[in-house]
């Protein structure tokens, strides 16, 4: 089971602060093999649900209010351990991440950037591709509505 903390970039303690990015290095830069900036200026917008196991980060998203990324919602740098995906994680940290969404913001329309090859656990979540595949970092993405 996972058990998700919703959290400011201020509420954020400095181990919570490492985990995230270490997290989000391991997958993003050295998994996928992807030289970009991760951190990127906006973390201190974004609300941050982080996912633990047994007291270790294994899942990641940072949410944004409209406006601050996209016109809608937004949920990016969604991020599960390797060796924890077999949990279903990723859908857990999303419904988490919807929710938290619906919570602060009042709203139910969210925009991803999504990784195309993840576009059927997008779908999954209620998620519909909006427009074409394009190139971000050198990996095909697509953009995706929740309405």
């Amino acid at each position: 089971m996972l058990k998700t903390k919703v959290k400011t970039f201020q509420e954020l303690s400095t181990q919570e602060l490492y985990d995230l990015l270490q997290l989000r290095s391991e997958v993003f830069v050295v998994e996928q093999d992807c030289v970009y900036q991760d951190v990127d200026g906006k973390d201190h917008k974004a609300l941050h649900i982080l996912g633990y196991k047994d007291d270790v980060l294994v899942a990641y998203t940072r949410v944004f209010q409209p406006g601050d990324y996209f016109e809608e919602a937004s949920i990016g740098r969604v991020v599960v351990k390797e060796s924890q995906r077999q949990h279903k994680f990723g859908y857990d940290i999303m419904n988490a991440s919807i929710e938290a969404i619906k919570q602060k913001y009042k709203i139910s329309k969210i925009r991803i950037s999504a990784q195309t090859y993840l576009k059927s656990f997008y779908n999954n979540l209620g998620f519909n591709e909006v427009g074409e595949e394009y190139l971000e970092d050198g990996i095909p993405h697509i953009n995706m509505l929740k309405i």
